[in-house]
């Protein structure tokens, strides 16, 4: 997809035997993604749901067109999509994933410390994923106001105090 997508859900395969279809949502308000629709496809693909029902670990969904348990199936692993234009703004201080990746990294001094490649999240907060040529392995740098002081979007680059040793 583009840069000017983002990921806000995946279809787990179906739900019943009516055509409807698991589906995870990745927004921060999880039914919100009922108002991004049409969603795309990696492929580009326009889908249209609506949802039907909560369900564990997410919401029973109906997808325009699909009718059948072995439609529903085929649609299991589909990333869902909305347009930039589609989500809504955030506060100064929150950012989207997709907007942190590719950033530049620089220390307090100035000195690059490499590029974000990825953020994870294992339940404990943000960590960004900082590759460098100049390291053997990625660093996990917590994304906090400690370690992360500023983000500069428009100048595409977030300036770092990270702890004492990380990028050694």
């Amino acid at each position: 997809m583009s840069d000017q997508t983002t990921c806000v859900g995946a279809i787990a395969g179906a739900f019943g035997v009516r055509g409807e279809v698991r589906l995870k949502s990745f927004t921060a308000e999880p039914e919100d993604i009922a108002n991004y629709s049409p969603l795309s496809t990696e492929d580009g693909e326009e889908i249209t749901l609506t949802i039907a029902q909560k369900i564990n670990n997410g919401f029973a969904a109906r997808v325009e067109g699909v009718a059948t348990k072995e439609q529903a199936d085929a649609l299991r692993g589909i990333k869902l999509f909305a347009r930039r234009d589609q989500l809504p703004s955030l506060p100064d201080d929150e950012f989207y994933h997709a907007d942190l990746i590719g950033l530049t990294v620089l220390d307090t001094g100035g000195t690059e410390l490499g590029k974000v490649k990825s953020v994870h999240n294992h339940g404990a907060g943000d960590l960004l994923e900082v590759h460098s040529p100049n390291l053997k392995t990625s660093v996990l740098l917590p994304f906090s106001k400690a370690a992360v002081p500023t983000v500069d979007l428009a100048a595409g680059r977030i300036i770092a105090d990270p702890p004492e040793g990380l990028f050694e």
